[in-house]
């Protein structure tokens, strides 16, 4: 009997990215927002909107993990495609600026279409990739990061679709645009046969440690043991650190460099340089790159050696950020290491509880960035009020040192552990 022809993974890789470059719409939400504005909105109903986004976005990722053993990869994603697509579509044909349409059509269904695709490509790449589970990581949430880069501009300054077709229009063909992008990228989700490993390729001793079969842990029993909880601490923190300096790398650095004697004009436009390319650009490079460095040097200290470095970062970004050379610097810097946690802790949830899993798995451990997304902007948001913002870097900063403490102490569980 002839062998079956095994499918070249490197197609999952093209499929990969072309589904996160579309669930990374939801960053690129902040297009919409001035047309919004100057139709009526107020800037509390542009953030809802994305904070629905978002909300939707973790909470049924965990739920896609779970339906995702039962349907397969594939079939998650083309309903995530379809989900998606339909949001941005019914927008753009029937809600015009009206708020609450847009939030249901955009935020909740929007979102909910993200969260059940975006796990896909993680849990596929890495049953094709076991080589190189960082470096397929890495590429596939890249995709996400720069989709957000790639919709800005087609909508803004590179295609100019809203400006010369409307608001409206832009929806519908960004519905179309994912739900085409996302239902192709999903011909190639599919998992390889069992017991299918590349070829010439020797697992190492750490391979099989983490590789085992008998240590598939479930979320049911994963939930029970300590490692989970050090691992979702550990990227709560991380998460806290970036996304309170997301939220800060505007407001702060226009405040440091007009006290150095800009105008306010020079200060906004540098402030907006360092987040708009130099933080966005080093949060795309930074997933590829932490994905590859973790594939040699391991998960466990990469993961050490991200938080430790960007807590000494983000400490000292509050001395840079009055100076245009340096506040650059520093905005690559974080933006690179934040990128990381999204290629890195997918893969130490992988090998501490096993592969088997890691859809539903991984659900719960990206809450984290949830919680991240809630503590890190509004305690930079309140220390900024009290006039106090250089307290929240060193808050964030402390948090990403004991972050690298906490990840020290992982291990995998044993069955009878968990």
């Amino acid at each position: 009997m002839a062998e079956k022809k095994v499918m070249n993974r490197n197609f999952v890789v093209f499929g990969a990215i072309l589904i996160q470059l579309c669930l990374g719409a939801i960053y690129a939400w902040s297009v919409f927002t001035k047309p919004l504005v100057e139709a009526g909105w107020t800037r509390t109903q542009t953030q809802a909107v994305f904070a629905a986004g978002l909300a939707l976005f973790a909470i049924v990722m965990v739920i896609a993990g779970r339906i995702m053993p039962k349907i397969g990869p594939k079939k998650l994603a083309i309903a995530g495609g379809i989900v998606l697509g339909l949001g941005y579509l019914l927008a753009g044909l029937f809600a015009g600026t009206n708020f609450w349409l847009i939030f249901i059509f955009v935020g909740i269904i929007g979102g909910s279409g993200i969260g059940l695709a975006y796990v896909v490509p993680i849990a596929v790449g890495m049953r094709w990739f076991p080589d190189k589970k960082g470096l397929i990581t890495g590429l596939a949430v890249a995709g996400f990061g720069f989709g957000a880069l790639l919709w800005v501009k087609l909508a803004g300054t590179w295609g100019g679709l809203i400006a010369n077709l409307g608001l409206s229009n832009t929806f519908t063909i960004y519905g179309i645009i994912f739900f085409l992008a996302v239902v192709i990228g999903s011909i190639w989700m599919v998992y390889p046969a069992k017991g299918w490993k590349p070829k010439d390729w020797v697992p190492t001793e750490e391979d099989k440690k983490h590789d085992d079969s008998k240590n598939q842990i479930k979320s049911k029993q994963m939930l029970k043991t300590p490692q989970f909880y050090m691992i979702l601490l550990t990227f709560a923190f991380g998460a806290s650190a970036g996304l309170m300096s997301i939220g800060l790398m505007k407001l702060f650095p226009m405040q440091a460099l007009q006290e150095a004697g800009l105008s306010e004009i020079a200060a906004s436009g540098i402030a907006g340089t360092a987040m708009a390319v130099f933080f966005s650009l080093a949060n795309g490079l930074g997933r590829i790159a932490w994905g590859a460095i973790s594939d040699k040097l391991g998960r466990k200290k990469s993961i050490i050696v991200m938080m430790a470095s960007q807590g000494v970062f983000v400490i000292i970004f509050q001395w840079i950020a009055g100076i245009p050379a340096l506040l650059y610097i520093g905005a690559a810097l974080i933006g690179f290491n934040f990128g990381g946690n999204f290629a890195l802790f997918p893969t130490i949830t992988a090998e501490t509880f096993g592969t088997k899993y890691i859809g539903q798995n991984y659900g719960w451990v990206f809450l984290a960035y949830g919680i991240g997304g809630i503590f890190g902007p509004i305690l930079g948001g309140k220390l900024g009020d009290m006039g106090n913002f250089p307290l929240a870097f060193i808050i964030c900063g402390v948090l990403c040192f004991i972050a690298a403490i906490i990840v020290s102490g992982v291990k995998p569980p044993r069955i009878n552990e968990a």
